[in-house]
């Protein structure tokens, strides 16, 4: 871990109609520290990941990542949006690992961790997908389909594709919901191991315990609003406001 700013969101507001989803949030996340998102269903958690890497376009604020504006150039004060193509390019340095896998379902788990590089006309050599899958612990099923894999391997495949970009950051989007509970383990597993490595980790999370163990940083939301950051411990286990602390006392 360095002093170097790895995001960097200021005055951060999105509203889809007339709903606020995010109200002016400002976070700053180190390069190497791991941050967990954490609040109710609701809160603009996924929707502040979504901004990140410019999914979700920003109304008003804008997103860094090691410095650079995401989706958008400054001309004479104001921001502007970037063409698809520089869009793309700046996605191809942020791993996204979302919920329902997103996984292509007439490739093989081989050919989804190959294909991403390749569409970003940065080819990852078979053998170096096969590693990525063992890292994960599924290179027995690199030929198999996502409809042979459980949701946890479909998961744990899905964090080898976003690996394959060789990030500098990434992030997750609830990545344990869609499982079922005995699956959870062995997905949060494989992110534990990801945290040890200095890879800078996003994770919007409603496993409270595990950002806890896991995370530098915790990062809660309500509303729209950050209503309480700071290291993990503090937040979770003597959170300062009335709000933070509901939460955490209905959740753990």
């Amino acid at each position: 871990m360095n002093g170097k700013t790895a995001v960097e969101i200021r005055g951060a507001t999105k509203s889809f109609g007339t709903h606020r989803v995010l109200d002016g949030i400002d976070l700053d996340i180190r390069a190497g520290q791991v941050a967990a998102v954490i609040g109710p269903s609701g809160a603009g958690k996924s929707t502040l990941l979504r901004t990140i890497n410019h999914l979700d376009q920003l109304d008003l604020g804008y997103v860094k990542v090691l410095g650079e504006l995401i989706g958008v150039r400054e001309h004479r004060g104001r921001l502007h949006e970037l063409g698809d193509r520089a869009i793309r390019q700046q996605r191809s340095r942020i791993g996204f690992v979302f919920q329902n896998f997103n996984l292509f379902p007439h490739l093989t788990i081989l050919e989804n961790v190959t294909e991403a590089p390749r569409a970003h006309r940065r080819p990852t050599p078979e053998k170096r997908a096969l590693e990525l899958l063992e890292k994960v612990g599924i290179a027995e099923k690199a030929h198999a389909y996502p409809r042979q894999l459980s949701g946890g391997q479909q998961q744990r495949a899905a964090i080898a594709r976003a690996l394959a970009l060789e990030p500098e950051l990434i992030l997750f989007d609830e990545p344990t919901s869609a499982l079922d509970p005995e699956l959870v383990g062995e997905v949060l597993a494989v992110i534990k191991e990801l945290a040890r490595t200095g890879t800078t980790l996003v994770i919007v999370t409603h496993e409270i315990a595990f950002a806890r163990e896991v995370a530098d940083l915790v990062f809660f939301l309500d509303g729209g609003r950050l209503i309480e950051h700071g290291p993990a411990a503090d937040v979770i286990d003597n959170p300062q406001h009335p709000r933070t602390r509901e939460f955490i006392g209905k959740v753990l």
